[in-house]
Parts: C-alpha cells; sequence; structure tokens
C-alpha cells in the first residue's frame, strides 16, 4: 500500500503559480501511476493530470493544458503539479492518486489511493 499527502497549496493572485506536491510513503512509489484530479465547490471531481510509472509518459486535461506540469521525482518518492497562469476557475481541492496499473488517464475510480487533498484559492 502506499499513502498519499499532498501539499502546497494556498491562496494565489489570478496570473500566478503554485506548486503542488503529492508525497509517498514506501520505497516502491515508482511502482505507481500518478494522477491529480481538483474538485471546486459545488462541482464534481475531475481529472487535470496524470503521469504513468516506469516510462513517466503524461497527459493532461485540456482546461489546463499548456498552464500545468506534472512531473515525478521518484528519488524522493514525489509528484509534482506546476500550475501557471492560475485563474479563478481553477480553485479547488487538488487531490493526488495512485494506481498499481500503467495508466494516465482519467478515470478516478482506476485509482484506489488517494490524499486528502490540498487547497487552491485563485483570487481575481
Amino acid at each position: 500500500q502506499v499513502q498519499l499527502v499532498e501539499s502546497g497549496g494556498g491562496l494565489v493572485q489570478a496570473g500566478g503559480s503554485l506548486r503542488l506536491s503529492c508525497a509517498a510513503s514506501g520505497r516502491t512509489f515508482s511502482t505507481y501511476s500518478v494522477g491529480w484530479f481538483r474538485q471546486a465547490p459545488g462541482k464534481e471531481r475531475e481529472f487535470v493530470a496524470a503521469i504513468s510509472k516506469n516510462d513517466g509518459v503524461t497527459n493532461y486535461a485540456d482546461s489546463i493544458k499548456g498552464r500545468f506540469t506534472i512531473s515525478r521525482d521518484n528519488a524522493k518518492n514525489t509528484v509534482y503539479l506546476q500550475m501557471n497562469i492560475l485563474n479563478a476557475e481553477d480553485t479547488a481541492v487538488y487531490y493526488c492518486a495512485a494506481s498499481r496499473a500503467y495508466y494516465r488517464g482519467g478515470s478516478s475510480s482506476q485509482y484506489g489511493y488517494w490524499g486528502q487533498g490540498t487547497q487552491v484559492t485563485v483570487s481575481a
């Protein structure tokens, strides 16, 4: 099993940047594919980005493509989400999730492990 802890959220002005981190317990995090999801108040949880295990292939939601970058540092057991040019629509709780499968899709049901989330608030 793996336990995930997100950090790096906060309050930022529109146009600003944040980097979220997803730190995992254990020494086998490299064997997990990892996704980022977000949930805004009153909305369903939505896929943001994912990175596969082994080869680190990435996938992004259209709404954030070109602004967000997902990456991983397996030596540090951490996956990052660099978020640039933030706008009010990016305000949400951001969750990282892990899957034992080779997967970089956006189906939340494919991820068996979830963090507690970190709040990102973008002020206009």
